[in-house]
């Protein structure tokens, strides 16, 4: 009932007896994993919208289970929220992403890395705290990390979110708004929030073929960030065309399957 909205009732059902111990058994694996460096992280390209040359990464988080196998993120990291650990989990993988980065760049590849933050996340005072301390162990230059948060994460607790990116920002870290466009944000969210980087949602970019309004809301976005001095990065991109579009349009990177999937 909580899950669905609160102020309500539903009939018992075997099925939920079922989830709530798979559930269960799922998150004991996944404190497991965590605490044993069972996860991994696969990283995909944000590339140059003129060039098509990758300049940063972003760093994805992914789970084999030995038994169940590949565990979406989607249901695992909604697992660490609802259990209160998943703090543990964003600087699992922000650590992992750094060390990797770092190991690139000794290599001479020239890149940035993003890490996403979850909503519960941007309420927690100690996030700023903890960055500092994983770029301080890798020895990462601060200006080489992107934090991403979702547009609907920033709307939960708006007032927390941005003491938190403020102080993250202090470190000479960037932070990036995910997904703009799918949540209910307002347009005066944009220029109070602290902001680096503004990325379409992926929709925008999957519709161009099947509306035309699309199009004008993709370019309308676009031409918004650089209003606002905000570098703009469209996700989704899987197809000549699309890409052909943004680059058109000025779009200044772009991210998907049409460069390479997380790897």
């Amino acid at each position: 009932c909580k899950a669905s909205g609160r102020n309500r009732s539903l009939r018992f059902n075997p099925a939920l007896e079922l989830r709530a111990q798979e559930d269960l058994s799922l998150e004991q694996d996944l404190r497991r994993a965590l605490n044993e460096n069972l996860l991994s992280v696969n990283y995909q390209p944000i590339v140059d919208g003129r060039s098509g040359e990758p300049v940063s990464l972003e760093a994805l988080v992914r789970w084999q289970h030995p038994q169940q196998g590949f565990i979406s993120p989607e249901r695992f990291v909604g697992l660490a929220e609802q259990h209160g650990f998943v703090a543990e989990l964003d600087a699992w993988v922000a650590r992992r992403a750094c060390a990797d980065l770092v190991a690139l760049l000794d290599e001479g590849y020239d890149l940035r890395v993003a890490v996403n933050c979850s909503a519960l996340n941007l309420s927690n005072l100690q996030m700023p705290e903890v960055v500092a301390r994983i770029l301080e162990r890798t020895g990462l230059d601060p200006a080489r990390l992107t934090v991403e948060v979702t547009e609907n994460a920033l709307m939960n607790s708006l007032g927390a979110a941005v003491r938190t990116l403020d102080a993250v920002r202090e470190l000479g870290v960037k932070v990036s708004i995910d997904d703009f466009g799918s949540g209910y944000s307002s347009l005066n969210m944009l220029y109070t929030l602290p902001l680096d980087i503004l990325k379409i949602d992926r929709k925008f970019v999957s519709e161009l073929k099947e509306h035309t309004r699309t199009a004008s809301v993709l370019n309308v976005i676009v031409q918004l960030g650089k209003g606002l001095g905000l570098p703009v990065v469209a996700e989704g991109v899987e197809t000549e065309e699309q890409f052909a579009f943004l680059r058109e349009h000025n779009c200044d990177y772009v991210q998907g399957f049409y460069f390479s999937a997380p790897l």
